[in-house]
């Protein structure tokens, strides 16, 4: 068991070159280590993956903005047969 999740505030320059390292290490075929806010996690996934996008966008009548979301998740199974074998061990950075 474990979650990475985080968050910052990041340019969109930013966060195009940080999904393109998380496609290239997924193109790889090998890990993929998720890293931000000086914590990191190393995943590999297996195949097939599940993906899943969503778009949304949220406004009440009244609001001046709408809050806009993008979603991308990667879902996938791996043997396990101990919790040894399941957990995702996160770290900070240089662990």
């Amino acid at each position: 068991m474990g979650e990475l999740e985080t968050e910052s505030e990041k340019s969109r320059s930013e966060i195009a070159s940080y999904l393109r390292e998380v496609a290239d290490q997924l193109e790889g075929g090998g890990d993929v280590t998720l890293e931000l806010g000086g914590r990191q996690a190393r995943l590999n996934p297996t195949n097939p993956v599940t993906f899943k996008l969503e778009g949304e966008s949220d406004w009440t009548e009244g609001d001046t903005e709408a809050k806009q979301s993008i979603e991308f998740e990667l879902v996938w199974w791996r043997d396990a047969q101990t919790p040894e074998e399941g957990r995702l061990d996160i770290s900070t950075g240089g662990e």
